[in-house]
């Protein structure tokens, strides 16, 4: 069970080197993170090759691996940075998917084939990305409250409680963000 504080002082004890206590925040957080997960995986194509525990392993890797922050300011904080890592997991394997599209790895498929892929196709993470990516040049707070309601899938008071404002302002910056991108992919809309 999760106790106030649990996550934050396991963390604290990852920062000091402790292995140990890497595999105890793996264990209270997998839920968690397998949620973010799956939802972030509910938006990609149904053949994607990519499941949410496979996922879920990489961003782990990526935040806690060596090379990675060393600092993280609370569960909350853990949490957000996650779901930016996933994000980057799922983009890099976009793109590598994209490369084997244009020539890696070519081999024959049968147009049937081709075909049903373009009716499964859901969301192009790679735009979404790219718009985010733009948005953050333009504002990095309504980019960084995308990527908490998008990729982290927190609820608008979970937003309001990690950035520090409130409700309110939460919710008039994210019709913002929604109109923004939605001027600049189409296909959202």
């Amino acid at each position: 069970m999760d106790q106030p504080g649990q996550a934050t002082r396991l963390l604290r004890r990852v920062e000091g080197g402790d292995l140990a206590a890497s595999e105890e925040l793996l264990a209270l957080l997998y839920g968690e993170l397998r949620g973010l997960a799956a939802q972030a995986m509910g938006r990609e194509r149904v053949s994607h090759t990519l499941q949410p525990t496979a996922l879920v392993h990489e961003a782990w890797m990526r935040l806690l691996g060596a090379g990675a922050p060393t600092h993280f300011e609370g569960r909350e904080h853990f949490v957000a940075l996650a779901a930016k890592a996933m994000r980057r997991v799922l983009v890099d394997h976009a793109r590598g998917r994209g490369a084997e599209k244009r020539g890696r790895d070519w081999t024959p498929v049968p147009l049937d084939s081709v075909l049903a892929g373009f009716e499964e196709r859901r969301l192009d993470l790679i735009a979404v990305d790219a718009a985010l990516e733009k948005l953050g040049e333009l504002d990095p707070e309504l980019a960084r409250l995308v990527e908490l309601r998008f990729f982290a899938g927190l609820t608008i008071a979970e937003t309001a409680s990690l950035l520090g404002v409130s409700t309110p302002t939460v919710e008039r910056h994210w019709r913002v963000a929604r109109m923004w991108l939605r001027r600049e992919m189409p296909e959202l809309a």
